[in-house]
């Protein structure tokens, strides 16, 4: 798909903590696809400097716009995102290079094509979660079995993080949840009120730069965990939206 071809107004929300390294790149790799895109940065006072590098991008680009804030939380940043974007479509990505702008431009055409939700899959034909650690890639497999499976299977991957929506859908439904848990919360959420959500391949490989923030140890695996466990037994639990 040509850039040029784009029918939409993209904004693209990346939530930012210690990525120096990676966010520069992942700025210019979007821009290099959506020409016209608005990057918003939402940076958790990152004291490796990620707010000032992007302040200087941000100087000599009216594209990108930089949020500092002095708090944390993955869920929190993405929906300030969202709530200061002005695109009729919104990305939310992470800023580890394991997204690509190849595969957003797979999301907005079946966004194009009449979704109202696309997603980066990885347990759908010809994706992958390619990451060479064994209990990230275990985790995701297991939790989304168990959201198949209680939540009527309508979906591959309920925790991909990898999202395209349309505006009218984030005007209705706000993003709730501490962290990755809040992915299963929208989508469910989403098709609940009769939107349209369709997922793509998308092959999930290990960052380059920087240290993941998925799970570095098996005590952060249980504590984060937990609060996916309790999110797919809330939405099994109580079918309104």
């Amino acid at each position: 798909m040509d850039r040029t071809q784009v029918m939409f107004t993209v904004s693209v929300v990346l939530p930012t903590f210690n990525e120096r390294e990676n966010v520069g790149k992942v700025i210019a790799s979007i821009r290099g696809s959506f020409a016209d895109a608005e990057i918003i940065v939402v940076d958790d006072d990152s004291p490796d400097g990620t707010g000032q590098l992007v302040a200087q991008i941000a100087q000599g680009d009216p594209r990108v716009r930089l949020i500092q804030r002095n708090e944390r939380g993955l869920t929190s940043a993405i929906q300030r995102g969202v709530n200061e974007s002005r695109g009729e479509v919104v990305f939310w990505i992470d800023c580890d290079l394991t997204m690509s702008p190849a595969t957003m431009l797979l999301l907005l055409k079946e966004i194009e094509r009449g979704a109202d939700v696309a997603t980066g899959s990885r347990f759908v034909p010809r994706g992958k979660d390619a990451r060479k650690s064994r209990m990230p890639v275990a985790f995701s497999a297991v939790i989304n079995i168990a959201a198949r499976a209680l939540l009527g299977g309508a979906l591959r991957d309920y925790t991909t993080g990898f999202v395209a929506s349309r505006r009218r859908v984030l005007e209705q439904i706000t993003l709730r949840g501490d962290y990755g848990e809040y992915c299963i919360d929208y989508l469910t959420r989403a098709m609940r009120k009769d939107f349209q959500v369709v997922e793509v391949a998308w092959v999930y490989t290990d960052r380059v730069f920087g240290e993941s923030k998925t799970a570095p140890s098996f005590a952060v695996f249980i504590r984060r965990g937990w609060p996916y466990v309790t999110t797919i037994l809330r939405l099994a639990l109580h079918r309104d939206p």
